[in-house]
């Protein structure tokens, strides 16, 4: 996933990206770039920054405190205000944004920044450095940002020039909230942050050396679909991906269409009913018994948008000695084959590619495999028999899963707590 390298490589060079606006650098206004930070995050219509100040960016909170049109949480630690803005990516699908200083602002927002990555969180982290002269010379509070971060961002940048900052924040935010997304960081110098240019911002971006894929091939859906039509004992094995494509919906309708058994990962949780009576609980280390044995006796598994991690699949030596065909879908070709060998690879938007396959089996004949699939609908329902997440109702004690499905009772999902 980390686009820092071969991805990147001319992404600052003008040959290499192409930005449109209305208006000239002529007439564009003078401002400082602290200010043309403010302005691109109006622009981008970001609502909230989670921060803690720092001489490096006191510029940027001298301009946020004359700004209302977003609001600034105050944290009391760079990592909760990381962990903060994750949060809001996650809960509404919109790009967080975190604002740090150099040093040990930086080096207290890895473990967010890392999370983020990780669970493919959308996000940017704009951090504080110490003047462009001083860089590399072990200025107070001076720690190498990019370096640090670079294993665990999708991409970071560097602005030594106020000039190329407003279109920087533009790649920031659409490599972003692009792709698989994640968390990009723009590290500012103190002295970028106090030096005039003018503003322009582009109103579109286009990076010839950044482009996702979105459109699933046709050839490999087709050969998906029929594998499907053919199984015996299929499986449908979802991840957070579902979510950040917002294919929940299309997800739902893809299953009923087929019949068959749902699992989903940690993170995917949420991307399929977990009322539906075709799915099977959670899989992995703390997931059903019959997600995890399915997950094992299945001989068409279908994943989708989820990385065969090692909670879910342990050994993979262990896993590829069972005999199963395997279609993987996922935005980032990076991942497919990444731990198993898989036989359909299909790279692209997760909304479409459903869409595309649901469409594909209305047209299809009627499958052959109604027996094979009874059967093994009829061996997933003898593995819940063990009722695994049963706990003592009688207890005198509360019992967590009492007070979740309590708020499930009364919320029906439909609330965060």
């Amino acid at each position: 996933m980390n686009t820092s390298s071969a991805e990147f490589l001319a992404t600052k060079g003008g040959s290499q990206s192409e930005s449109t606006s209305t208006q000239s650098k002529k007439s564009a206004p003078e401002m400082i770039g602290a200010e043309m930070l403010v302005h691109a995050l109006h622009a981008e219509g970001v609502e909230y920054v989670w921060g803690y100040p720092g001489g490096a960016v006191l510029f940027i909170y001298d301009e946020i405190f004359k700004q209302d049109k977003f609001e600034h949480i105050l944290v009391r630690h760079e990592q909760a205000a990381v962990h903060a803005a994750d949060g809001y990516a996650r809960a509404t699908g919109k790009v967080g944004v975190a604002l740090v200083t150099s040093g040990p602002g930086v080096t207290n927002a890895v473990t967010g920044i890392a999370t983020a990555y990780t669970d493919s969180i959308p996000m940017v982290i704009i951090t504080g450095n110490v003047p462009t002269y001083a860089i590399g010379e072990d200025a107070f509070q001076e720690a190498d940002t990019v370096g640090i971060t670079r294993p665990i961002v999708k991409h970071n940048f560097l602005v030594k020039d106020v000039n190329d900052l407003a279109v920087t924040l533009k790649k920031a935010f659409h490599i972003a909230r692009t792709g698989r997304p994640g968390p990009v960081l723009v590290d500012i110098p103190k002295d970028v942050s106090a030096t005039k240019g003018p503003f322009v911002y582009p109103d579109s971006l286009s990076m010839r050396s950044y482009n996702p894929v979105i459109k699933g091939h046709s050839g490999q859906i087709r050969k998906a679909v029929s594998l499907l039509q053919e199984a015996e004992r299929p499986y449908i094995y979802t991840g957070g991906g579902i979510i950040m494509a917002e294919a929940a919906k299309e997800l739902k309708e893809f299953a009923e269409l087929l019949g068959y058994p749902v699992t989903n990962t940690l993170m995917g949780l949420g991307g399929f009913p977990g009322t539906h009576q075709q799915f099977v609980g959670m899989l992995g280390m703390h997931g059903t018994y019959e997600a995890n044995m399915a997950m094992q006796h299945c001989d068409v598994l279908i994943a989708i948008g989820a990385r065969f991690d090692d909670r879910v699949i342990g050994n993979p030596a262990h896993f590829a000695s069972h005999p199963r065909k395997i279609v993987h879908i996922d935005i980032d070709p990076s991942v497919i084959s990444k731990r198993v060998k898989v036989d359909v690879p299909i790279v692209g938007d997760l909304k479409e590619i459903l869409v595309d396959m649901s469409a594909q089996l209305r047209a299809a004949p009627a499958r052959k495999n109604q027996a094979k699939v009874k059967a093994w609908w009829d061996q997933i329902n003898e593995w819940k028999k063990r009722d695994c997440l049963k706990y003592d109702r009688d207890s005198q004690i509360v019992k967590p899963q009492y007070v979740v499905e309590k708020l499930w009772e009364l919320t029906k999902g439909d609330a965060f707590v």
